[in-house]
């Protein structure tokens, strides 16, 4: 039973957060927390950013926001005490910061089935495995 499990997913892909997500509800103990988290990549380079409005990056992490809100609606069962939270940056980067800061004792992640160049883990479940603070569940799709 782990008293505090974060979920990263990928909103678009449902091959990989519907395996994952059964995986930490099994998990999740009497009174335990799940926090949800989706990243949405921010832009990299300053010459990227420039080509979109000056407000487009809020207006879509509010959007991103509410798909979160509704995803977590639509997905999770009544009585789980459940935590969505929208991250910006870099994938693995934000996944392990949110660990550490939650506290996490457990990470549930999904993984693509990998390439031959990433060989046995896709890249961010990788490096989120490598330098997490916790324990990392990795749920293939």
């Amino acid at each position: 039973m782990s008293r505090i499990i974060l979920l990263p997913i990928d909103l678009s892909d449902r091959d990989n957060w519907k395996k994952p997500l059964a995986e930490a509800l099994s998990m999740l103990g009497q009174g335990g927390m799940l926090h949800v988290v989706s990243v949405l990549p921010d832009y990299g380079m300053s010459q990227v950013g420039a080509y979109f409005r000056k407000d487009h990056e809020k207006e879509a992490l509010t959007a991103f926001g509410k798909a979160l809100s509704d995803w977590t609606a639509a997905n999770i069962p009544d009585g789980v005490d459940v935590r969505p939270h929208v991250l910006h940056g870099t994938i693995y980067d934000e996944i392990l910061r949110a660990a550490d800061k939650l506290r996490a004792d457990v990470i549930v992640m999904g993984a693509h089935r990998p390439a031959l160049k990433d060989y046995l883990l896709g890249p961010n479940a990788a490096r989120v495995v490598r330098h997490a603070p916790c324990s990392v569940y990795v749920v293939r799709d």
